[in-house]
């Protein structure tokens, strides 16, 4: 496993990030337990979750994902101080008038509310899951700077951010003396590109912002299983996904997972551990978020460490 540094901080986490937005929705606790400890064991050391997941799943409040690790890690499966935690606040834990937003009273209670579910004294990455455009920039950042000195939050990021508000919120990061955001969680793959490469990549380039991006596989259509023509997989994310669906029915799509799996075969590695070594071997990524609803599906993921591609293979695909 290699470890790289988050944008222009000093922490190293590793080139794959551990998504686990499917505990306690597609994956059940002793599943979810099961993939955290072949991640750790195989050198994964950064965790991401949220307190929303997985809220929009039948009977679950949302918090059960940060539970989960939270169980996982007082039961001793990994050392605390080993492991770099990320979640994000700013969704929806409730029906009231604040109990969603970036404003104070929200991300405070927020943060003691995931602290107490991962039972931990310290957030290593607490995150803004998208952005808030009715809370003044400078109350958030400042609630932020307090987490920060307060000792219970180490590096502050975003996620869903548009380019135009990430580069205000830097600036008065700079302008007010306060922490910065250091890192971007963006939506990219090589099926969803132009709303990250087009303003966000050369923002995150000159701002030395460490990006992790989600859905690198594209909710599964680059490992393959999607084919124009074929039905779609039964009890698979794609009977419920338009998005899936039309890549499938698409020539881009089709021709994409034919250059990966030429280019995979070359390798003796899979479609989709190449459509990640795409993103590990793109200078300003720090580190995919990888999820798995089974060790086996994590597994083929992890094959993905250490791959990287050509000059040649980058420009195919």
């Amino acid at each position: 496993m290699e470890y790289r540094r988050l944008g222009n901080t000093g922490l190293k986490v590793s080139e794959l990030c551990l998504g686990t937005m499917t505990f306690q929705w597609t994956a059940d606790e002793p599943t979810s337990f099961a993939i955290l400890t072949e991640f750790a064991a195989a050198g994964g050391n950064f965790i991401d979750t949220a307190d929303v997941y997985s809220r929009w799943a039948p009977n679950n409040p949302g918090g059960t994902a940060e539970t989960i690790i939270g169980k996982w890690l007082a039961a001793g499966n990994a050392r605390r101080d080993q492991m770099v935690l990320a979640t994000k606040g700013r969704g929806a834990m409730g029906d009231g008038p604040n109990d969603s937003s970036a404003s104070r009273v929200h991300l405070m209670n927020a943060l003691h509310a995931s602290l107490k579910r991962m039972q931990t004294d310290y957030i290593d990455l607490y995150q803004l899951h998208w952005a808030d455009l009715e809370t003044p920039v400078e109350e958030t950042l400042r609630t932020l700077n307090d987490m920060v000195t307060a000792g219970k939050v180490r590096y502050i990021g975003v996620s869903n951010y548009p380019a135009w508000f990430l580069m205000k919120s830097l600036w008065i990061s700079d302008a007010r003396n306060l922490v910065r955001f250091e890192s971007l969680q963006p939506h990219y793959n090589l099926m969803h590109r132009s709303e990250f490469e087009q303003e966000l990549l050369p923002l995150c380039v000159d701002q030395k912002l460490g990006v992790i991006p989600y859905s690198p596989l594209a909710g599964g259509f680059l490992t393959g299983k999607y084919r124009k023509g074929q039905p779609v997989p039964a009890g698979s994310r794609g009977e419920n996904n338009e998005r899936i669906r039309k890549y499938a029915e698409s020539d881009l799509g089709q021709k994409t997972l034919g250059a990966l799996e030429e280019i995979g075969h070359a390798h003796e590695k899979s479609i989709g551990q190449t459509a990640l070594a795409w993103l590990l071997s793109i200078p300003v990524i720090t580190a995919p978020i990888v999820g798995a609803s089974s060790v086996k599906q994590l597994q083929d993921s992890l094959g993905a460490v250490g791959y990287r591609l050509s000059a040649d293979e980058m420009k195919a695909l």
